[in-house]
């Protein structure tokens, strides 16, 4: 039962979806927990995964079909999971960017981070992101609502998986009480690495069960050089992670595995 507490500690964190009353008491709350729930990031992408799937499922059956409809389609499923998030991961990807773009030492580019404005490089960089998200899940409507719905889902699933290697791998640089986007933990333990892979293999078996074997190894290939690019760019310019490098790393992962896929296509 210790799990289910956890991964509904992470689900209320990186969420809009409210855990009060009796369920709240239940599930507690304590800095050993909070690490322990870090491992089930993973677990919430297959919630917030499948409203994205179930938005474009529905949208493709509902709006007329061709590219325009599928670009809709991706459209509505992009913006129901960035509300659903709270933005959060974007947030986080558009403060790294400044940060790592506008801060040439690691002090400065800290302090940038920490400021809630958005600059030109957060901007330019979140923009592309998302339309680059539209455009690749439009692209893979294309070849078939369900096909696309569960690489969807899986893409969820396991770009939440990088920032869990990632606080394993890395020590966190923020400052704890200064930071306006804190990390749910401030590192995840051997087991929570476990707890975090073993909910990401039935995202790969989606994978696998939609796409040829050739489309799998591309995104996998994809996702891996997202993952190690951020892991060096970390600690060569922070030496560690943020709150929000974390939600960067969660957003460039999930858009190379669609990436992957889309370069399979045939």
């Amino acid at each position: 039962m210790n799990g289910v507490r956890h991964w509904l500690l992470a689900l209320q964190f990186f969420t809009r979806i409210p855990v009060t009353g009796r369920l709240a008491a239940w599930v507690g709350y304590s800095p050993a927990m909070l690490r322990a729930a870090a491992g089930h990031f993973p677990g919430v992408g297959w919630v917030v995964g499948a409203v994205g799937a179930g938005v474009l499922w529905g949208a493709l059956h509902g709006l007329p079909a061709g590219p325009l409809g599928a670009l809709v389609a991706a459209a509505l499923s992009t913006g129901a999971t960035v509300w659903l998030t709270g933005a959060f991961h974007e947030d986080g990807l558009a403060d790294s960017a400044d940060g790592l773009g506008g801060g040439a030492t690691r002090e400065r580019a800290l302090a940038i981070m920490k400021d809630s404005r958005i600059g030109s490089y957060g901007t330019v960089t979140l923009l592309v992101v998302l339309l680059l998200k539209v455009a690749l899940i439009a692209l893979l409507a294309g070849h078939g609502a369900g096909r696309a719905a569960l690489a969807l889902l899986a893409a969820h699933v396991l770009s939440r998986l990088a920032p869990v290697l990632i606080m394993r791998a890395l020590p966190y640089v923020g400052e704890a009480d200064g930071s306006k986007s804190k990390p749910l933990a401030d590192a995840v333990s051997r087991t929570g690495v476990l707890v975090g892979t073993l909910w990401s293999f039935p995202a790969l078996a989606l994978l696998w069960s939609g796409q040829a074997a050739t489309s799998l190894i591309a995104s996998l290939i994809a996702w891996g050089l997202a993952l190690l690019y951020m892991a060096r760019l970390l600690q060569r310019r922070l030496q560690g992670f943020t709150g929000d490098t974390l939600g960067a790393t969660q957003q460039l992962c999930e858009v190379a595995l669609l990436l992957g896929l889309a370069l399979t296509l045939t």
